[in-house]
């Protein structure tokens, strides 16, 4: 197998959570370029059609299914319908994420549970769903944050805890399915990339915040699209239990 062959997914069933908007989009229509047919998850279904269409587009099969991923049975459901339609499941993208800005002292126990719920709990009934059923060599992918590791200077402390959470839970699983089920697991960091999340910002935030993003800009979805397609592919098979951080550099700065 050639380089440049093993980021080919040929063949190979993903499924991609949150895949209504924004960088789960990126992520759906990226590993379809690369090969692989797509279940699509999210609650808003009237945007997965969209997603849908896209990845017929480039020539693969694709199913959209409403996912609210705070549900276990929803997240069984998910996987169910994958393996119904498609035999199989190879990768899970765990894309689906929320955000919140409350001050510590006014934040309610709902507000931060509901944070938690999808972003940490919702990535870990997707991942107990898909690994019943994945094969030896898949892959899982959690989606976290550059805040699971430094501080954005907004009181997003439910965010951030849960995005935290998701490198632990990453650490975790793969010491399990790694050498148990031959399942790679790895997280992306992803820092200011132009999505549906930055653009709820205050103005001139982003802005603020470039000084600290050592390359001088908000990253482009497919350029984070394209880190994932390397974790999933067989370009990463020595690559399990990490967090691959692709924030421009602002982590050091």
């Amino acid at each position: 197998m050639s380089v440049l062959d093993r980021f080919r997914i040929d063949g190979r069933v993903a499924v991609v959570t949150g895949a209504s908007s924004g960088l789960g989009i990126a992520f759906a229509t990226a590993v379809a370029e690369a090969g692989a047919d797509v279940v699509l998850g999210a609650r808003r279904t009237d945007r997965l059609e969209t997603t849908r269409a896209a990845v017929e587009k480039l020539g693969r099969r694709a199913v959209a299914v409403c996912t609210d991923v705070a549900d276990p049975k929803d997240c069984h459901a998910l996987i169910d319908a994958a393996v119904r339609e498609f035999g199989r499941v190879d990768i899970l993208v765990n894309n689906a994420g929320v955000s919140s800005e409350h001050p510590a002292v006014e934040e309610t126990p709902e507000q931060f549970r509901d944070v938690i719920d999808v972003n940490l709990n919702g990535s870990y009934w997707m991942a107990q769903a898909a690994g019943a059923v994945m094969r030896p060599g898949s892959a899982i992918v959690n989606v976290s944050s550059i805040l699971a590791l430094v501080t954005g200077g907004l009181p997003q402390a439910a965010y951030s805890a849960s995005k935290a959470g998701i490198l632990g839970l990453t650490r975790d699983l793969a010491q399990q399915w790694t050498p148990g089920k031959g399942i790679r697991v790895n997280a992306l960091a992803p820092g200011f990339f132009t999505s549906e999340m930055t653009d709820g910002y205050d103005e001139g935030y982003i802005e603020a915040m470039m000084p600290r993003v050592l390359s001088g800009r908000v990253g482009q979805p497919e350029e984070l699209a394209a880190a994932l397609v390397f974790l999933v592919s067989d370009a990463a098979t020595y690559v399990t239990g990490t967090t691959l951080v692709v924030d421009g550099g602002t982590h050091i700065a």
